[in-house]
C-alpha cells in the first residue's frame, strides 16, 4: 500500500495547528453572515498566499489546488464553509471575542463550521507540496448555512471533475454516510367566501386542515437503514381575514425531510396525488445523497475504528452531484446555538483522522 511521503500522524507539525488556530481566532473576530464573507474570505486567501499556495477567488469563495496537480489524477475535494448564522439571542460572551477557556474555543462559527474548516485547510497544507497519487482541491466556500447560489454551487459548475468529496461538519469525526435532503413546500388550499353567520361559502381551512391531517398520517414506503423515513412536518399556517367571514384561502408551508430512497420530485409528486391543495415546491435542488459502505474511505475509517451513520442535518453535500462524505470537528448539537464553542483537542484529533484517511487511500 502506498505511503504518503511526509505524513505524520501524533507528531504533526505543530506550527501548522497553532497558525490554523490562530486564523480561526482570526475568523470569530470578522464577522461572516452568509452574503458577507468578503472579509473572512480576505483572510482566508492571505493565509494561504503566506504558507506557500497559491489560492483563486471565485466571489467569497477561496479555492487552492495541491502544486503536483495532474489531469491523469483523480481529485479529492476538501471543502467546509466560512458563513455563519447571525448569534443567537442567548450569548452570554461575545460571540466575536475567541476567548480560550477550559481547553474550548468559544465563539460564533467556531463550531460551525470553523474548527472543520481548519483542520482541512492544515491537512491540505502538510501535504498540498507532496507527491500523492490524487489530487487535492482545498474550497472554503460561502453561503453554505443559507445554501445560496453563490457558494459551493457556484464553485461546483468551475472546477475539474471530482472523484471524493470531503465535507467539514461537525460531526463528532464519525463518518455521515448519508444525509437527508431538504423540501420547503408551499401549500394553498382554495374556497369560497361567505358569511359565517349563514350556510354559505367552501372554507378553505376545512380542506387545508384534510390535507393537513393526510401529511401528519401518511407513512413513506421506503424506510433508509440509516437514515430512516422520509418526514414530511407542516410548520406554518395562515388563513381569514376577521371572525365572521368564511375564508376562501389557507396557506400553509411544509418541511420535507428526505431519505436517500426518494428524490425530492418523487416525493413532490406523492404529494400532489393525495392532497386537494395547490402545491409549489421552492426547490427541487437539496436532494439526499450517501456513499457507499464499500466505498475505500468508509472501509479506510472502519479499519481506523471511526463509527458512521446517517445525518439528519442538511450541508453543502446536498449541492454536489459527485460521491461526498461528511466529517469534522465538534459537535452538531452546538451549531446555532449561544456561546457556541469547539474543544481545542477536537481539531487536533481532526487533522489527525483526516491525514490518516487520505494516507494510503486509493480512489
Amino acid at each position: 500500500m502506498h505511503q504518503t511521503k511526509g505524513i505524520k500522524f501524533m507528531s504533526a507539525e505543530v506550527s501548522i495547528k497553532e497558525d490554523c488556530i490562530e486564523l480561526l481566532k482570526q475568523l470569530i473576530a470578522t464577522p461572516s453572515f452568509s452574503k458577507e464573507e468578503d472579509q473572512t474570505g480576505d483572510l482566508i486567501e492571505s493565509f494561504l498566499n503566506n504558507n506557500g499556495a497559491q489560492p483563486e477567488r471565485l466571489g467569497n469563495n477561496i479555492i487552492a489546488r495541491s502544486k503536483k496537480w495532474s489531469p491523469l489524477k483523480p481529485t479529492i475535494l476538501l471543502n467546509s464553509h466560512h458563513d455563519t448564522v447571525k448569534p443567537a439571542s442567548g450569548y452570554t460572551k461575545d460571540p466575536f471575542n475567541p476567548v480560550i477557556s477550559g481547553g474550548k474555543l468559544y465563539g460564533l462559527g467556531s463550531n460551525d463550521a470553523g474548527g472543520s474548516l481548519i483542520a482541512l485547510l492544515a491537512t491540505f497544507l502538510h501535504l498540498h507540496e507532496e507527491e500523492l497519487p490524487f489530487n487535492l482541491l482545498f474550497v472554503a466556500s460561502a453561503e453554505e448555512e443559507i445554501s445560496g447560489p453563490n457558494g459551493i454551487a457556484k464553485v461546483r459548475d468551475q472546477i475539474a471533475p471530482i472523484a471524493l468529496g470531503i465535507i467539514g461538519e461537525p460531526t463528532q469525526m464519525r463518518m455521515a454516510i448519508a444525509e437527508k435532503g431538504l423540501m420547503v413546500v408551499d401549500g394553498e388550499a382554495k374556497g369560497e367566501s361567505g358569511h359565517a353567520a349563514r350556510e354559505e361559502g367552501v372554507n378553505a381551512l376545512y380542506i387545508a386542515l384534510k390535507d393537513i391531517e393526510w401529511m401528519k398520517n401518511y407513512q413513506f414506503e421506503k424506510v433508509s437503514e440509516v437514515l430512516g423515513k422520509t418526514k414530511m412536518t407542516v410548520t406554518q399556517i395562515e388563513a381569514g381575514t376577521q371572525h365572521n367571514v368564511v375564508p376562501d384561502s389557507c396557506k400553509f408551508v411544509i418541511d420535507v425531510r428526505t431519505n436517500e430512497e426518494y428524490s425530492n420530485q418523487e416525493v413532490f409528486e406523492i404529494l400532489q396525488q393525495h392532497t386537494e391543495s395547490e402545491l409549489k415546491a421552492r426547490s427541487f435542488r437539496l436532494n439526499s445523497s450517501k456513499i457507499a459502505l464499500d466505498h475505500p474511505i468508509v472501509l479506510k475509517g472502519i479499519s481506523m475504528g471511526l463509527s458512521y451513520y446517517g445525518s439528519p442535518t442538511l450541508s453543502d453535500q446536498a449541492l454536489l452531484p459527485f460521491t461526498t462524505i461528511k466529517i469534522g470537528c465538534g459537535k452538531s448539537a452546538r451549531s446555532h446555538t449561544a456561546d457556541e464553542f469547539i474543544y481545542l483537542k477536537e481539531i487536533e484529533e481532526g487533522i489527525e483522522t483526516y491525514l490518516r484517511l487520505l494516507d494510503g487511500l486509493k480512489i
